[in-house]
């Protein structure tokens, strides 16, 4: 059978489409950080190029957005500091004693229904001595341990470490010849079309990546308010925490949940803090999934939650960490082409009949 020129053309782009794909799913470990960097670069231009306009030489310009975006990296990560070096010791403390009160309550009325449960207790307190009392020493001499067992690792992620703000910068600064350089190799007659497409993708994906920064920042302020009213000590790290953390769809948000229930826990050792968490997370859900993310994310970007987490776990299983990274890109990518897809089937004949 005889192909016609648009259909070898298709072909053509459909190959091109699939070894690229391949390539990606080939070399994911050694495209990490080049990715992360690609990430955070498409995030920061904006910043980096509203500089330069306004007459600072973009070397510096980079530098200082490139500076200021880790910082506040290391600043995020390191609230769970506080939490870890809070909440480890009383466990330690309070776990063995939580644990009686448990198999006190809740052992009697299960046996009730024929049910025979009883925590160990002597269990429990040797868990705590053997993993939760060991001192500073032994911790770091497991860490050593850890890391000679995981040389490979270790070294994988002090090679990223130093990678991404390398290549970041490179990106940053060498970004419009880049985009000169790609858009030289779009054949002319489809120059106009793929920069109208890309155009579409890159507002599509600016509102979201904006709507979802103000609704982070909005959640984290009002966790931090919420648990602070109910005397909770740690209620800025873990309310500013989960609010960031709500990035990741469910997952963030049930992190910061696990964290707020343990500091509440330990902290009253009653059903005081349960009560507050349910509360505080409850209204949060609710003005999270009713108000926030409906107004400033969802039905006007097209990219509603069950896209995101669909699409970060299908590109997490085909390629890993480097899948997540660029799982958001392409979802918005691929809602743009459904939607102009849907647009040409309304058109044609075939639907007009």
């Amino acid at each position: 059978m005889q192909l016609t020129n648009p259909q070898r053309q298709t072909l053509s782009w459909l190959l091109i489409a699939l070894v690229g794909a391949l390539l990606i799913w080939l070399l994911a470990p050694v495209l990490t950080p080049f990715l992360i960097a690609g990430v955070l670069g498409y995030v920061l231009l904006p910043t980096v190029d509203r500089l330069v306009a306004r007459k600072v030489p973009r070397v510096l310009a980079v530098t200082l957005v490139e500076v200021m975006a880790f910082l506040l990296i290391a600043a995020v990560l390191l609230l769970i500091v506080p939490i870890l070096s809070k909440e480890l010791p009383l466990l330690r403390e309070h776990l063995p004693v939580l644990a009686d009160k448990l198999s006190s309550t809740v052992s009697p009325w299960l046996a009730q229904f024929g049910i025979d449960v009883a925590l160990d207790s002597a269990s429990i307190k040797a868990f705590v001595v053997k993993y939760l009392g060991a001192n500073i020493e032994d911790g770091l001499s497991a860490a050593l341990s850890s890391a000679r067992i995981g040389g490979s690792f270790l070294l994988a992620m002090i090679g990223n470490a130093v990678l991404v703000p390398a290549v970041l910068f490179y990106l940053l600064m060498d970004w419009p010849q880049l985009s000169a350089r790609l858009h030289q190799l779009i054949p002319p007659r489809l120059r106009s079309r793929v920069r109208s497409f890309l155009n579409d993708c890159d507002e599509m994906l600016g509102q979201y990546l904006r709507g979802q920064l103000l609704v982070m920042v909005i959640l984290a302020v009002y966790y931090s308010v919420g648990l602070a009213l109910f005397r909770f000590d740690l209620a800025v790290p873990v309310g500013v925490f989960t609010g960031l953390a709500v990035f990741i769809p469910y997952l963030g948000f049930g992190l910061g949940l696990v964290l707020a229930l343990l500091a509440g826990v330990l902290q009253f050792a009653s059903w005081y803090g349960v009560v507050a968490v349910a509360v505080v997370y409850g209204v949060g859900q609710v003005l999270e999934s009713f108000i926030l993310t409906p107004r400033l994310v969802g039905e006007r970007i097209g990219i509603n939650p069950l896209t995101v987490i669909f699409a970060l776990l299908a590109f997490g299983h085909l390629a890993g960490f480097v899948g997540v990274l660029i799982a958001l890109p392409v979802c918005a990518v691929l809602v743009v082409a459904t939607g102009r897809l849907y647009k040409l089937y309304v058109d044609s004949k075939l639907y007009q009949g």
